[in-house]
């Protein structure tokens, strides 16, 4: 079981960063103690506190608070044919990478490197896969780590956004659909946490996917370095607008699905 990649501390700090409040200020405008609040963010939790400060940093209370207890974890979508993920080793923690592959033709994308590509290149040859493309979520080094390696063991070209250009991937305007014998792949600019994030969102399966790299996480999202207010919007308005049963595959974190983060994620959920 994969843990979630933020806890509430996490989140927070993300919002407060994206928002540019200090601890002084929070503490201030949520009218709690400053005191409480740095007990609440090495970990103490205190669910007044923490109830006063979510609104001030645009969370949602109840999500946050079940996050903090712990009581929220996406459910296990099961197998899904067609599609493998895997979370490898980068450093001092772990990311995501996928293949995804037409069952009759074997015709298959993978999408991100992450840290050591091995068991992806087991699994394409295990089961036959012909490689069509190599398509970059961003181009933070985590997710591209093996680039070369995968490139030359597979043959076949990368992608990535045109506002995040690298030697070795064919730059692409977000809008250009791939297609994988009966599978669609469409492509979209969730920028936000990079200038270029890009997510694929794969139709004609068993199950429709999103693989959004570091946009959006199962009970979290990635830090908005480049915009946070962009981070939000694309989030909001282009991920959580797809079907609720639409499974996520994000860089960071396990599985979840569109439906599961509309209620429990505390940047998007305010029920």
């Amino acid at each position: 079981m994969i843990p979630l990649e933020d806890n509430y501390i996490d989140v927070i700090g993300k919002a407060q960063r994206g928002l540019n409040i200090s601890d002084e200020e929070l503490a201030k405008r949520a009218a709690v103690p400053f005191e409480k609040l740095q007990r609440l963010k090495e970990g103490k939790l205190d669910e007044e506190v923490l109830a006063r400060i979510a609104p001030v940093l645009g969370l949602g209370k109840k999500a946050l608070l079940d996050l903090a207890k712990g009581l929220y974890y996406p459910k296990d979508p099961g197998v899904i044919p067609g599609f493998f993920h895997f979370n490898t080793r980068w450093e001092d923690m772990t990311v995501n990478n996928y293949l995804l592959w037409d069952t009759m033709t074997k015709e298959a994308a993978a999408f991100d490197t992450g840290g050591n590509c091995t068991e992806m290149l087991d699994a394409i040859k295990v089961n036959g896969l012909s490689v069509k493309y190599i398509l970059l979520t961003h181009t933070h080094a985590d997710h591209i780590a093996e680039l070369g390696r995968l490139k030359r063991a597979v043959e076949a070209p990368a992608y990535c956004c045109q506002l995040e250009i690298i030697p070795g991937a064919e730059p692409f305007s977000p809008g250009k659909t791939f297609q994988l014998g009966n599978l669609s792949i469409s492509s979209f600019l969730t920028n936000g946490h990079s200038p270029g994030g890009v997510s694929y969102y794969v139709t004609g399966g068993k199950r429709n996917l999103v693989i959004v790299g570091d946009s959006l996480f199962a009970g979290s999202m990635g830090g908005g370095n480049y915009s946070y207010t962009e981070a939000l919007r694309n989030n909001r308005e282009k991920i959580l607008t797809l079907p609720d049963d639409t499974i996520i595959c994000p860089g960071h974190g396990p599985l979840t699905t569109v439906g599961e983060e509309k209620v429990h994620n505390p940047f998007f959920a305010f029920n």
